[in-house]
């Protein structure tokens, strides 16, 4: 090859580069500065859940927080999570003294100012305030565990539980720092339920409670506790068992453990060590050891089980959904705006149709969770305003452990499926956030009820309790109520046949129940975010919003195979075409 064709093809490889450098610079420039207000989605379910009014009274504090999580909180959080910035464990002072501090970087602070200043928790002093509070927990969460959402999930523990079985004394003492805005001088919760020999099985537990002072309700609690998260919290809420209480569940009682004394002395709580997590690695879980610490009783003894699920682990499981929807839209939103950048043989990759289904696979399942957990967040805050009637009740009940396990599920696939679109790319974690909220999701899986304790415990409630037949009625109604005659005719058929099959599925033993049981719940939530998807559709007149309900029939609930057709082909062209 002659010089000047040399010079010339070098000059067009150099074109070719620079080219695909700045298609990556311009993915890059074009990541959003604000998640609320580019999440139309958001804006429409709330909306409809909360009215215009309602939403024109919160969208400047969630338009704020929206601008705050997607620049300085983002930012903040992907150095929090470099390795030489992740919590470490102090034990002693310069003097030998024992002091159990957790050493967190700067910039993990930077982000717990703007997070709690948002008002995710200071929210819970008003009264029907879940839906506000977890649509700013929702925003936050397009950073995946940012070291802080655990933690504000379990802040919130230990708010439900003052507020619902704390006595007016520990009310009075605590609530305040708890709801406090300000993260510099708030009070953090956290709740210890897990030990070593039970995991899942709370009525294992071997951790003592011994009677100090009935006259100001003190005991001394003894023993340990495996999976701490939020290790360095203020106030920890955890079960014990009084001498002579009868095994299992019922024989435990829930406590109010301050890490600190009034004098500010450490309450004989000890960590043992730091747990190397495969996700989540910003918020330090340790194991800790208990010995003679003070602890105040939470509610009726031997009510401790009970109402560590009806307000720890309900509220932990519901903030674990909104969390994986929050990751899910982000890992979304990363893979579409690269799709609209990157170029693969001359050509933007958004117009390849397999990239085309990827995307709205991503965009469908993300929305299909979103909608679901802020529904469930808005019946609790009916039910807690007393005007949720038992079928409400009992359709919470159910589907609140359904929705975690499926929305966990959903998030990871979609995250995975983002990595898929960015493809090399997509594996670097300094390229993009997508592996760490990918790893921080695999750990959703996992923590507050994993998915076979989930499964097993909707068992046992349905077969007891009968939830699935009021969640079927709750579920008619969703469905009678929609403009779509096709879509009302096929659901309310499809779930006679669901509920006719959980019948015969519940008469089985408990455990083998379970192995049924699963395939029936995932229809029987898909059927939910169809519902709840085609309702926002009819509320909206957004068309968007129909089709991805369309695509979840067809997709998930008739699990139809995927047909080389006109119509298929047109769903995904147009769910992918648009943030």
């Amino acid at each position: 090859m002659s010089t000047p064709a040399k010079e010339l093809a070098r000059q067009i490889n150099s074109q070719t580069v620079e080219q695909g450098r700045e298609d990556l610079n311009a993915w890059e420039r074009s990541q959003p500065t604000n998640f609320y207000e580019t999440d139309r989605h958001l804006q429409n379910l709330l909306a409809m859940l909360w009215g215009e009014e309602r939403l024109k009274l919160h969208a400047p504090q969630l338009s704020k927080f929206g601008h705050e999580a997607a620049t300085i909180v983002d930012a903040a959080a992907r150095r929090a999570n470099q390795a030489e910035n992740l919590p470490q464990l102090d034990r002693f002072s310069v003097t030998g003294e024992r002091t159990e501090n957790l050493l967190q970087s700067q910039d993990h602070h930077i982000a717990g100012r703007h997070i709690y200043g948002s008002g995710v928790m200071s929210a819970y002093g008003q009264p029907e305030s879940n839906l506000l509070a977890m649509a700013l927990f929702y925003l936050s969460s397009y950073n995946g565990e940012a070291g802080h959402n655990c933690p504000v999930s379990c802040t919130a523990g230990v708010i439900k539980t003052l507020q619902h079985v704390g006595s007016e004394d520990l009310k009075a003492k605590y609530l305040p720092g708890l709801l406090d805005a300000n993260y510099d001088q708030l009070l953090h919760g956290a709740q210890f339920l897990t030990e070593v020999q039970g995991g899942s099985d709370v009525g294992a537990n071997a951790c003592t409670a011994t009677l100090l002072d009935a006259k100001t309700n003190r005991w001394l609690i003894n023993g340990e506790k495996w999976f701490c998260s939020n290790a360095s919290a203020d106030l920890i809420l955890m079960t014990a068992r009084p001498a002579g209480a009868p095994v299992g569940t019922k024989g435990l009682g829930l406590f109010l453990v301050p890490r600190r004394l009034d004098d500010g002395s450490l309450n004989g709580i000890y960590l043992r060590r730091l747990k190397d997590k495969l996700g989540t690695k910003s918020m330090a879980t340790a194991e800790a050891d208990f010995k003679d610490a003070i602890g105040y009783q939470i509610g009726e003894m031997g009510e401790g089980f009970l109402h560590a699920m009806n307000f720890v682990i309900n509220t932990s499981r519901l903030y674990n959904a909104v969390g994986s929807a929050g990751a899910a839209r982000r890992a979304y939103v990363v893979a579409w705006t690269y799709a609209q950048q990157r170029r693969a043989f001359g050509t933007p990759i958004k117009t390849f149709p397999l990239i085309q289904q990827v995307l709205a696979e991503m965009k469908a399942e993300t929305a299909a969770i979103t909608s679901g957990s802020l529904y469930l967040a808005h019946l609790r805050d009916e039910i807690e305003a007393g005007s949720a009637d038992d079928t409400v009740k009992k359709f919470f009940r159910l589907v609140i452990n359904l929705n975690k396990y499926r929305s966990s599920i959903s998030a990871t696939d979609v995250i995975r499926k983002g990595i898929e679109v960015l493809g090399g790319n997509g594996a670097m974690e300094n390229f993009s956030v997508l592996p760490r909220l990918l790893r921080d999701s695999v750990v959703f899986e996992a923590w507050e009820g994993a998915h076979g304790t989930l499964i097993a415990q909707s068992v046992r409630d349905c077969q007891r309790h009968q939830l699935h037949a009021a969640c079927g009625e709750h579920l008619k109604q969703m469905f009678a109520s929609l403009s779509n005659e096709t879509l009302k005719t096929r659901g309310l058929a499809k779930l006679e046949e669901l509920l006719a099959e959980f019948e015969t599925a519940l008469a089985l033993d408990e455990f083998s129940a379970g192995v049924v049981f699963r395939d029936l719940a995932d229809k029987l939530i898909y059927l939910f975010y169809v519902a709840r998807l085609a309702m926002e559709a009819d509320h909206s007149k957004q068309s968007e919003t129909a089709i991805l309900a369309e695509w979840l029939w067809q997709n998930r609930v008739e699990r139809s195979a995927k047909k080389i057709s006109a119509n298929y082909l047109r769903l995904i062209q147009e769910i992918s075409s648009s943030l």
